[in-house]
């Protein structure tokens, strides 16, 4: 995990922090005070979103105190964001894709759900977006300023984030899409596999 979070905050400069770990008396249940956290150890706690840093010595000494901890990513500013959806469509989604020959950058999976990274994003841009399509599936999330995802190996009380699609290995950050492209691409596979409303 250490070696993990020191990739993504100085190879990549991605703002990460660490998330709240698992409760270890329950898996599925999260360490947070929240009896119905939704996202059980994939989010910040202590410290807040806003403590997310890409200093060597910040990560090295939060990861150091707790090894398990799962790497969350804060999304926006500079960093990537990303859209995500729920795992079978998402599956289905990224097989359209392939066949669309649609360019895609690194892709995280979890247990419910899976998020395509893109280029950094406002939310005025996200909203003109949105607000020129005639429909949008309402599972889709948008992680943009503000928002997190949980980055792989973490392992969360839903269970393990890994990558489906993993960066190319080098150095530098990996490229990732306009955040366009990806909603339009899944918006169009969506449709054309005919993933209804109801069973996203």
């Amino acid at each position: 995990m250490l070696s993990a979070a020191l990739t993504f905050a100085t190879a990549w400069q991605w703002p990460v922090l660490p998330g709240v770990a698992p409760d270890p008396q329950g898996r599925a249940r999260c360490g947070c005070p929240d009896p119905e956290c939704t996202v059980p150890g994939a989010h910040p706690f202590d410290p807040g979103l806003l403590a997310a840093t890409t200093d060597e010595r910040m990560a090295r000494w939060w990861w150091t105190n707790r090894p398990t901890a799962p790497i969350i990513l804060a999304t926006g500013g500079k960093a990537p964001c990303a859209v995500s959806l729920p795992a079978p469509a998402a599956a289905r989604a990224l097989a359209a894709l392939d066949h669309m020959g649609m360019r895609l950058g690194p892709v995280i999976a979890s247990p419910t759900r899976w998020a395509l990274l893109v280029k950094p994003y406002s939310l005025e841009q996200l909203g003109e977006l949105l607000y020129a399509k005639d429909f949008v599936p309402g599972s889709l999330r948008f992680h943009g300023e503000g928002g997190y995802v949980a980055l792989p190996p973490s392992e969360t009380g839903q269970g393990g984030i890994r990558w489906e699609r993993a960066p190319l290995p080098g150095s530098a950050a990996p490229w990732v899409p306009d955040v366009e492209a990806v909603v339009d691409a899944v918006v169009e596979a969506l449709t054309r596999t005919g993933v209804s409303a109801p069973e996203l």
